[in-house]
């Protein structure tokens, strides 16, 4: 098992959070008709990322949940690289600002999947 005191000592949930954190202040330029639509959706997607982590966390003692978790966390950054990709379409965002953004979604996606492939290294 991993020697972490926690799940906010994981790579992957600094990276998640830092990507949230970047992203609430990116769309904060978005316009504000789409303040209920694509602000609130690539939002929450992002903040659900590192949710899902912390939420799995503490069911690392049974591993198809754990596991479970790491898969719904996975499915959020996926969506959350979606709303990257219609921000840059509408506009909202730069080329450069979006290859960053979603570089760091795809590394977070990746870890997830290594994660998923080997959850004993992190569960009792």
């Amino acid at each position: 098992m991993a020697n972490l005191n926690g799940y906010k000592d994981l790579i992957v949930y600094k990276k998640a959070f830092q990507l949230s954190m970047d992203i609430f202040e990116i769309s904060k330029s978005f316009p504000t008709e789409e303040k209920y639509s694509l602000t609130d959706q690539i939002r929450r997607s992002s903040r659900s990322v590192g949710a899902q982590i912390a939420e799995g966390w503490p069911k690392r003692r049974y591993i198809k949940l754990f596991v479970s978790k790491l898969i719904d966390s996975q499915g959020e950054a996926c969506e959350t690289s979606h709303w990257l990709d219609v921000s840059l379409a509408a506009n909202y965002i730069s080329v450069e600002k979006h290859k960053e953004l979603n570089d760091i979604c795809v590394e977070v996606q990746k870890m997830l999947d290594s994660m998923i492939k080997t959850p004993e290294k992190f569960c009792k």
